[in-house]
């Protein structure tokens, strides 16, 4: 009955120790995956941030929109103003 008993602790134990290296194992073929794909997210966010920033830059670069039924005159061409 003893012989038994030890080997059914071993046995637990065992199954203890693998449980704990092939948690380990799997995190490790894990981690260079989520690394890469966070590099891919902070080069988005990065793009993004870039285009946002351009187009604010380009906004801000213009005259701001009239406001609606506000007309403005025609200019006058400058060979108009010659004769």
């Amino acid at each position: 009955m003893l012989i038994f008993l030890v080997g059914a602790l071993l046995g637990l134990a065992g199954g203890f120790f693998f449980a704990r290296y092939l948690r380990r194992e799997i995190a490790a073929d894990i981690e260079p995956r989520l690394r890469r794909i966070e590099r891919q997210l902070d080069n988005l966010e990065t793009a993004i941030n870039l285009a946002l920033m351009t187009q604010y830059a380009e906004m801000s670069g213009r005259p701001a929109p009239l406001p609606r039924g506000t007309t403005v005159a025609p200019r006058p061409r400058p060979q108009d103003t010659l004769q």
